[in-house]
C-alpha cells in the first residue's frame, strides 16, 4: 500500500515537471517581446520571409509565432585580408589590407535577404582581392613605395563604392605591408646605395669647390694688402723706421759700455763707467 502511495507521487510529480516544462516552451513561443542590444538591430521574419520593419535598440513587439527577430550586429568590426598582385612593371607584390567597416544599419534586412550572414566571404574578401589588383596594376612597383598614401585612398575609394552597393560601409583601409621579390629588394637596394653615393660626391664637389673660393680669395686679400702696404713705403717712411729702431734701442740700453778683448797689434781695451 505505501509503495503503491510512493509511485502515484512520483508519477504526479513527473506530469508536473513535464506540464511546467510546455508552459514554459509555449510561453517563449507567445512571448510578445524582444530586446535588441546596443550597436544591434533586429531583421524580422514572418514565416519565413523578411520583413521591411526593422527593429531598433531596446524593447520591441512581435507577434508570437508568426514573427521571428534575427539580431545583426551593425558595429564597426576589422577583417584582414591578404592579397597579391602584379604592379605596372610586372613585378609581383604581396599585400596585407585590413578594412575596418559596418554593416548599414537602415538596410540590414536586405543583406540578410540578398545575401545572408556569410557576407565577408562571399562579398568582401572577392572585393579587395579585385579592388588591390585594379589598384596595384596602376602604379610601378617603385611608386606603391613612394606613393603609398595615395594607393591606399584609391583602394578604399574603389571599396567604399563596390560594398556600398551591398549595403557594407567602409569605415577605414589600411595597407600593413608590401612584399616584393628579392630581386626587387635588391634592386632597390642598390639604387638607394648609388643615390647616396652620387649624393655625397656631390657634396665633395661643393665643399671642393667652396675651399678652393676660400683659398684665392685669401690670396687675393694678402696680395692687395702686400700692394697697398707697397704704396705705401717712402724715402721718408724709411728714415721714420730706422730712427724709431734707433729710439727703440736706445730705450734698452741699460749704461754699461761694451768690453772688446782681442790678439794681435791691438792692445786690450777695457772701458767700464764709474758709477
Amino acid at each position: 500500500m505505501d509503495d503503491f502511495k510512493m509511485d502515484k507521487k512520483t508519477m504526479t510529480l513527473v506530469k508536473l515537471g513535464i506540464g511546467a516544462f510546455v508552459v514554459l516552451m509555449l510561453l517563449s513561443m507567445i512571448n510578445p517581446f524582444v530586446i535588441v542590444g546596443p550597436g544591434e538591430r533586429g531583421v524580422v521574419t514572418r514565416l519565413g520571409a523578411v520583413q521591411d520593419t526593422i527593429k531598433q535598440e531596446g524593447l520591441n513587439i512581435r507577434i508570437p509565432v508568426i514573427e521571428k527577430v534575427i539580431l545583426v550586429d551593425v558595429r564597426i568590426r576589422k577583417h584582414e585580408s591578404k592579397t597579391s598582385a602584379a604592379s605596372k612593371d610586372l613585378q609581383i607584390v604581396n599585400a596585407g589590407i585590413t578594412l575596418n567597416y559596418g554593416l548599414n544599419p537602415v538596410m540590414v534586412n536586405k543583406l540578410w535577404q540578398e545575401i545572408g550572414p556569410d557576407f565577408e566571404n562571399r562579398i568582401i574578401d572577392p572585393a579587395i582581392q579585385e579592388t588591390v589588383k585594379a589598384v596595384m596594376a596602376r602604379f610601378t612597383a617603385e611608386e606603391l613605395i613612394q606613393r603609398r598614401t595615395e594607393v591606399k585612398t584609391q583602394v578604399q575609394e574603389m571599396l567604399e563604392t563596390r560594398l556600398k552597393t551591398n549595403y557594407l560601409i567602409v569605415d577605414a583601409v589600411s595597407i600593413t605591408d608590401f612584399d616584393f621579390s628579392s630581386e626587387f629588394n635588391a634592386a632597390i637596394e642598390a639604387k638607394q646605395q648609388a643615390e647616396q653615393l652620387a649624393l655625397k660626391a656631390q657634396r665633395d664637389l661643393v665643399r671642393i669647390k667652396t675651399e678652393a673660393e676660400q683659398t684665392i680669395a685669401q690670396a687675393q686679400a694678402k696680395a692687395e694688402s702686400l700692394r697697398l702696404q707697397k704704396e705705401q713705403v717712402s724715402p721718408q717712411l724709411i728714415e721714420l723706421r730706422k730712427i724709431d729702431a734707433q729710439m727703440a734701442a736706445i730705450e734698452k740700453w741699460n749704461g754699461v759700455l761694451p768690453q772688446y778683448t782681442g790678439s794681435g797689434p791691438m792692445p786690450f781695451l777695457s772701458v767700464t763707467s764709474e758709477r
